[in-house]
């Protein structure tokens, strides 16, 4: 990667304050965002899988005896709950009602089972969340490269005395447009940087009901 000159040093700078406020983040909150991987543009610190003990009190999935998606009725409760499409109540209460249902005497067995299907595709949908937003972070870092190049090329043909008008205007209309279109990736960002976080959330609110009928 080349170094930018100076105007495009000051438009890299610039780039890198605009991003910041039109995520939202404050400065102290950039300083905490930048002690993860350069391509990971949130604020919120990465975690890049969940670990089932810190979330489950309950018997121990490595000791389960069957896995989740051979029983056909938990497998349905799983994918139905942690499909996107799924609103988040409908979800929660698709959880509930099959808690409920459970017998007494096969509720720790199946419980568990439940438990473990949908930690791991909320695991799994977190990882993707989670890719998705380094990918963006990434190109994002590379568009900012992009614009400070065209910066010293249009410095270098507003200088030249013998570079036509017309090739001038071109290259700072690009340049506006590799802008705008910087601002706007920048402006999803906070919106995607949620995403591994409600995936949490909502896995959190499925489990509570799950141990309310543990004992």
């Amino acid at each position: 990667m080349r170094s930018p000159g100076p105007f495009a040093h000051r438009l890299l700078v610039l780039g890198v304050g605009a991003a910041l406020t039109l995520s939202g983040v404050t400065p102290a909150e950039a300083q905490r965002a930048a002690a993860g991987p350069p391509d990971w543009p949130c604020v919120q610190r990465l975690i890049p899988e969940l670990a089932w003990g810190t979330i489950w009190t309950g018997p121990s999935l490595d000791e389960l005896e069957q896995a989740w998606w051979e029983d056909e009725e938990i497998g349905r409760v799983v994918r139905f709950a942690t499909a996107r499409e799924t609103p988040d109540d409908e979800a929660l209460e698709r959880v509930r009602d099959f808690v409920a249902s459970v017998e007494d005497t096969e509720a720790e067995r199946r419980l568990t089972l439940l438990f473990a299907g949908l930690f791991e595709l909320t695991n799994r949908q977190r990882g993707h969340a989670i890719d998705a937003i380094r990918q963006a972070a990434r190109a994002q870092l590379a568009r900012l490269d992009a614009i400070a190049g065209m910066v010293d090329e249009l410095e270098e043909r507003r200088a030249d005395e013998s570079a036509e008008e017309a090739e001038i205007e071109r290259l700072s209309e690009r340049l506006f447009w590799e802008q705008r279109t910087f601002e706007r990736r920048q402006q999803a960002l906070p919106a995607m940087c949620e995403q591994p976080y409600l995936l949490e959330e909502r896995l959190g609110r499925m489990v509570r009901v799950i141990r309310e009928r543990l004992p």
